[in-house]
């Protein structure tokens, strides 16, 4: 019998929707095998949808940030947490009403896009205040923030992400800025990018996608956006999250696979087998021993035993995040056992 050969991710997805920062960059260095990823997807004829909460600048921005790393992107091909925040506000507020901005100019720029005013100050009649990530966002604008926000005016973060990776490392994020306001105010902002599920799922109605694969660093946005959508997830250990953060997560936070880069986007991809307490993934297999989960054939680093491990907890523990340990072949600890929680 001839076993018929394992498709690759990009024959079992029609279209991938990229994360930005780091999953294809780190500021404005490119991570190794992005730039060929993204090209070998749109060679395949995939649809490619550049999904980021970085509200700092415009699609065409955007765009031109992609051609400093040697990727050419066009801004239909970009959805942005900006674009998502202001037209959440102006299917709401009257056409023309002033929104306070928390930002940079290409947030305002998307307001204006959308119909609305942006204003640098509060007074009376500004009915909301949008907040996005902006190098130069200061102290000032911060108070006219919440000037606004305690007098009750709507509150929209365009995302929480509490770092972004740069050249030199983790910054902090708008989420961090966001604490500030929260820790001024007492008062807790909608969220229109991700971990919200409406950037992908906007995405894909775009380009009529129906077997997306959403790929990004991030657990806590990337992944539980991918979840709460119902759409495949992979997550890649470029940025911020880990194998034991992702093995550790809640289940809404739980990727559907991981992967060390975007290098094998069209290698074999051999698909997760779960009967019982067992899982294999081609040539690799594990099994179930109470808590824990222990490599029968393979080794922990091995991708196919990752997803094994991911497929397994989803049949075995869909609804909890997982406490135990992943032992090697040898009995030996590969992910230590998770500190009880407190």
């Amino acid at each position: 019998m001839i076993r018929r050969p394992d498709l690759s991710l990009l024959d079992l997805h029609d279209a991938l929707l990229f994360d930005l920062d780091g999953t294809l960059m780190h500021g404005a260095r490119p991570i190794p095998h992005a730039v060929e990823a993204v090209e070998g997807a749109r060679a395949a004829g995939r649809a490619v949808v550049f999904a980021t909460n970085n509200a700092s600048r415009t699609p065409q921005q955007a765009a031109d940030h992609l051609a400093v790393i040697g990727l050419t992107a066009s801004p239909e091909e970009f959805i942005t947490s900006p674009q998502v925040a202001s037209r959440l506000l102006a299917e709401d507020l009257d056409p023309g009403a002033k929104v306070l901005v928390v930002g940079g100019p290409s947030l305002a720029d998307q307001l204006r896009t959308d119909g609305l005013e942006p204003v640098d100050a509060d007074a009376e009649d500004v009915a909301a205040v949008v907040q996005g990530w902006s190098p130069d966002l200061d102290w000032p604008r911060l108070a006219e923030g919440a000037y606004a926000i305690r007098r009750g005016a709507r509150w929209m973060a365009t995302n929480i992400d509490a770092t972004l990776p740069t050249e030199r490392g983790m910054a902090p994020g708008n989420g961090s800025l966001v604490a500030a306001l929260r820790h001024a105010t007492g008062a807790v902002p909608e969220v229109a990018g991700k971990p919200e599920p409406g950037m992908f799922t906007v995405a894909a109605s775009r380009i009529g996608a129906r077997r997306p694969l959403v790929i990004g660093d991030r657990l806590d946005t990337d992944i539980e956006g991918a979840v709460r959508a119902g759409m495949d997830a992979l997550l890649v250990l470029t940025g911020v999250d880990t194998v034991e953060t992702a093995l550790r997560a809640e289940p809404v936070r739980r990727p559907t696979s991981i992967a060390p880069d975007l290098s094998e986007l069209g290698a074999p991809f051999p698909l997760p087998v779960v009967d019982g307490e067992t899982a294999r993934c081609g040539a690799v297999s594990v099994r179930r021993e109470g808590e824990d989960i222990a490599v029968v054939h393979g080794v922990p680093e091995d991708p196919r035993v990752l997803r094994a491990v991911l497929a397994l907890l989803r049949a075995v523990s869909p609804e909890q995040a997982w406490h135990g340990r992943l032992l090697d072949r040898d009995g030996a600890d590969a992910l230590p056992a998770a500190a009880p929680a407190r």
